[in-house]
């Protein structure tokens, strides 16, 4: 049977556009954008248009575009770039941020820095106020992500931001999990900072962006020859960056329409379940505000005995070994016993889902719940 893939928040496949417009800029276009050489500026002109398109995406201007190797080192740019001029302080960061953010925080936590962590409630959601109430005189940096890839649930960033901003405080927000999903408005969500992953949304591995609000001064965390801005040196990776503009042109040009879809999909697939299992199928934060994608499933029985007996299945599950991974922490973030995290089973669909691989999924699952319940 042909594997059905269900976890495009983990990773999205290269769409053929994407792949077509990098095509000429692994051999044809093989030079530097500032060589000294006619044929170097096509190649400049290549990376403009790009860093054109990523701007359209969030609708800011391209000289606020910061292009890196992925959303790791945009997080981790973000985190220590504005915080290399500040005298140690304190910083906030929501319970549900990837490890890139927290471990970049981590790192400034040994230089002195004082690190609180702001939690979420059980629906997954922080609430703004739970970020205005630990603000303090020395806080210099608050971190949010704007969707949590385990639960789906959108969070305040522009509330977080604009109570933040009144006190100075500056305000990062990891959104690599929104684009290609829903539309993304940098002047809707305020934040100073933004993370970009182009893996995320049908771009090439390997390249990212950190939208940095005009006016504000990120440092370097690694150290060569000028480039991007004098914020992050060394050689531009060409063809992937040309790549990330077209994926960003096609995530905006499509966000609203694939919204839609993801959508009808994704309550298509949660009835099918019930309708089979059980009425009462769990569904971590059903009523928050979610991605249009994202579906985790609390089932009674080990969700990686599930996965090995609908084996065709490609999903997520948390891992069991230490230390925990960012599925474990989330699920403990919102409240889950242990029991109730190793029965997660995360489905994410993206555009090149059908509705027939969703009715395969369902039916799937539900044969394995069967049998795991008859073996108890």
């Amino acid at each position: 049977m042909q594997p059905i893939y269900l976890d495009f928040n983990t990773t999205t496949p290269l769409a053929p556009s994407v792949q077509e417009s990098m095509q000429p800029y692994w051999a044809e276009h093989f030079l530097l954008p500032d060589q000294e050489h006619h044929g170097s500026r096509a190649i400049a002109e290549g990376l403009e248009r790009a860093r054109e398109g990523v701007a359209e995406m969030i609708g800011c201007d391209a000289f606020e575009i910061v292009f890196t190797d992925g959303g790791t080192e945009a997080n981790n740019l973000a985190v220590l770039g504005l915080a290399t001029d500040c005298p140690p302080g304190h910083m906030l960061i929501s319970e549900l941020e990837h490890d890139s953010v927290w471990n970049a925080a981590r790192s400034l936590q040994r230089a002195g820095w004082d690190i609180e962590a702001v939690p979420c409630g059980s629906d997954g959601v922080v609430v703004a106020e739970e970020f205005t109430v630990r603000l303090r005189t020395n806080t210099r940096l608050a971190c949010l992500q704007a969707a949590n890839p385990v639960l789906g649930t959108l969070q305040p960033v522009r509330e977080v931001a604009e109570a933040c901003h009144a006190e100075g405080v500056l305000v990062h927000c990891d959104a690599s999990q929104m684009f290609g999903k829903l539309p993304v408005d940098i002047s809707r969500l305020r934040a100073d900072t933004l993370s970009i992953s182009g893996h995320k949304f049908y771009g090439p591995k390997g390249t990212g962006a950190l939208y940095v609000r005009r006016g504000l001064v990120v440092r370097p965390i690694r150290f060569g020859e000028s480039r991007e801005m004098g914020v992050r040196p060394g050689t531009e990776n060409v063809p992937g960056l040309v790549g990330l503009g077209t994926a960003a042109q096609l995530a905006a040009r499509c966000a609203v329409e694939a919204a839609d879809r993801l959508s009808e999909l994704t309550d298509r697939f949660v009835f099918r379940l019930r309708d089979t299992i059980d009425p009462a199928v769990e569904v971590a934060c059903e009523t928050s505000p979610r991605l249009p994608n994202t579906v985790t499933l609390i089932l009674p029985t080990a969700a990686h005995h599930l996965q090995r007996v609908a084996s065709p299945l490609i999903v997520a599950t948390a891992q069991s070994a230490a230390p925990a991974d960012e599925m474990t922490r989330c699920l403990a973030a919102i409240g889950m016993a242990p029991p109730q995290i190793r029965g997660a089973l995360r489905v994410s669909i993206g555009w090149t889902t059908s509705q027939e691989q969703i009715d395969r999924a369902a039916d799937l699952i539900a044969e394995a719940w069967d049998q795991a319940m008859h073996h108890r």
